[in-house]
């Protein structure tokens, strides 16, 4: 099994979405939130060289992440293939029970 980072990069290759991750990265920056609909914490990852993904966490179900540019954080999500590097998305839990769910860590602790 290859790394969570080569799954990403091999599913933006193949254009294939509703693929579950579990990786690591940088952020390289942070985004204004998204307040359509649930509410998401809006930001750059980069997992591989010359690739980053976008992260949305939606803080409607989980706690806001204290992050900042720069800083590295692990996260189980599911990955939605875009032209533009891809999204990750369930990084919490799954208030109906319905998926696994996901996570982020920051600086030690797990937002879920």
């Amino acid at each position: 099994a290859g790394s969570g980072a080569d799954t990403i990069v091999e599913a933006y290759n193949t254009r294939t979405s509703s693929v579950w991750v579990e990786a690591g990265g940088q952020v390289e920056k942070l985004l204004s939130d998204d307040n359509e609909g649930s509410r998401h914490q809006r930001f750059i990852l980069s997992v591989a060289p010359g690739h980053t993904v976008l992260v949305a966490h939606n803080i409607d179900l989980a706690q806001r992440i204290p992050a900042s540019e720069g800083d590295r954080i692990t996260f189980r999500g599911e990955y939605e293939y875009n032209d533009r590097g891809g999204v990750i998305h369930w990084t919490h839990h799954d208030p109906q029970g319905r998926h696994a769910g996901g996570w982020i860590e920051h600086a030690g602790t797990r937002y879920k």
